[in-house]
């Protein structure tokens, strides 16, 4: 019989854009077709979203990225001043980046396994991606014990990640982490459906242990908050990996905006990249100008990209990166919207935060 160890050999190593200047590859696409030219044109979107000094960028991720190897990509968003806020599945960000951040890896493995012997030995399977089973239920478990530490009441999944950033900056593995990176740039993570991955089993086990005084997540504080960041940024950008949840999520923002009296701009820009299509009337694969008949983002800057992730977000990125523009972009520290302490004197905060 074959051993865990047969399966879990070789770990996904992380694309790293600082390492592969592709901008040259990329702005030749112009002349193409297809999806390439649409890449081409989400990217020039993206870089001038960048560019923008009065605009706040949120990227949303959704479907399995971090561990297909595309976790140093957002790392180098975040710690390069790139993004400003991160609308996310849970999945990516407790079952997958936190799980790393702890000192677990994922693995590269195949579909043409046996899943039933994936089972018994205790391996967990993403297409062609080994995850230890074992491992993970340690990620379960801290998560509830940083739930026991916690003050016993709702918490919005930005205040939930902050702490897992605060855990990670604490163990001093220093294990590259989106969670961590957020914490120490002051970028908002949101997982508005928190609960769906490691984060609920863990917050299960804590409820059980406190029935009567136990921590929750609170969807609705999510929502307002980051309507709460989209009135005090004023323009913004979304650069969407996916759809789903975190898509509708960070487009509604407008809408709730208005609803409570505050007037503000349509998402000025907006590049999605996914493998849905509108077809169906699903939200994953329903193009920006039918988000624009909402409310919800203009058609001056748009872009669709039909494409796997995994190809596109590499190339769009490493555009990015190597042109530059992000260098001189003020760094915004959007978390410290929230904070009920006053700014550090040696905090410096973005421009909108601090006009306003």
């Amino acid at each position: 019989m074959p051993t865990k160890k047969d399966y879990l050999t070789t770990p996904i190593e992380h694309i790293d854009i600082k390492k592969h200047d592709v901008s040259k590859y990329v702005q030749a696409m112009k002349g193409l077709a297809f999806q390439a030219r649409n890449l081409q044109r989400g990217a020039e979107i993206t870089e001038k979203m960048i560019s923008d000094p009065n605009c706040a960028v949120i990227l949303c991720l959704a479907g399995s990225i971090v561990s297909a190897g595309m976790k140093q990509i957002i790392v180098d968003f975040v710690e390069n001043r790139m993004v400003d806020a991160i609308v996310s599945t849970g999945a990516n960000i407790v079952d997958q980046d936190f799980f790393e951040g702890l000192g677990f890896q994922h693995y590269v493995g195949t579909p043409a396994v046996d899943d039933n012997v994936m089972r018994d030995l205790h391996i967990d399977r993403i297409y062609d991606t080994f995850i230890d089973e074992d491992e993970l239920r340690v990620c379960d478990v801290t998560v509830g014990k940083l739930c026991d530490e916690m003050e016993p009441r709702p918490h919005s999944s930005r205040e939930f990640i902050r702490e897992m950033g605060r855990y990670l900056e604490g163990l001093g593995k220093g294990i590259p982490s989106i969670v961590h990176s957020a914490y120490k740039m002051d970028v908002p993570i949101f997982c508005p459906a928190f609960s769906d991955c490691s984060a609920g089993f863990g917050l299960v086990m804590h409820q059980t242990r406190r029935p009567d005084r136990h921590v929750s997540v609170d969807s609705a504080a999510d929502f307002r908050e980051l309507t709460e960041l989209k009135i005090a940024a004023g323009e913004s950008g979304l650069l969407m990996i996916g759809g789903g949840v975190p898509k509708n999520f960070a487009q509604d923002i407008v809408v709730a905006a208005d609803l409570l009296g505050k007037e503000v701009p349509m998402h000025k820009y907006a590049v999605q990249v996914t493998v849905a299509d509108e077809r169906d009337g699903g939200l994953s694969g329903s193009t920006l100008r039918e988000a624009s008949s909402w409310g919800k983002v203009s058609t001056s800057y748009e872009q669709m990209i039909y494409a796997e992730a995994t190809l596109v977000l590499p190339l769009i990125a490493s555009y990015v990166y190597h042109r530059g523009a992000w260098k001189n972009r003020k760094e915004r520290r959007f978390s410290r919207l929230f904070e009920k302490t006053s700014l550090p004197a040696s905090a410096t905060p973005a421009k909108s935060v601090v006009s306003r």
